[in-house]
């Protein structure tokens, strides 16, 4: 791989860590709205699923920032993805259901290469 890759998947990995640590953020100065929200979709203990959220966008989203378990975390965050569209988004109308397509496809990426050669990953392989 060349420097310019090294580095496009360092921005490309920062981008997507980046909405999901704001994301995670967000739920948690918003938690009323959020379990309401939740709430609202019919889901079964909404605290529990705001807490999961919360853990997984703000936390993943550190570990992908700094690139650790990428692989896994991509993968979570796809299924996510897909999952908050076809459950709070389920409309080809709403922006928002095809943003969350695309991230999971960005996130395939992820769990398919890896975090990268800037990653605490690949320093562990080193």
């Amino acid at each position: 791989m060349n420097a310019a890759n090294d580095y496009a998947i360092l921005v490309g990995r920062i981008f997507l860590a980046v909405l999901f640590v704001l994301a995670g953020l967000n739920k948690i100065t918003g938690a009323e709205g959020t379990i309401d929200f939740i709430e609202s979709k019919g889901l079964p203990l909404p605290q529990i699923v705001y807490a999961g959220t919360v853990l997984l966008e703000f936390g993943g989203g550190l570990l992908l920032l700094i690139g650790y378990q990428a692989r896994l975390v991509g993968l979570a965050f796809a299924v996510f993805c897909v999952l908050a569209a076809l459950i709070f988004h389920p409309s080809l109308s709403d922006p928002s259901f095809l943003k969350n397509f695309a991230v999971a496809g960005g996130m395939l990426y992820v769990f398919a290469h890896g975090a990268g050669r800037f990653s605490v990953d690949a320093r562990r392989v080193a």
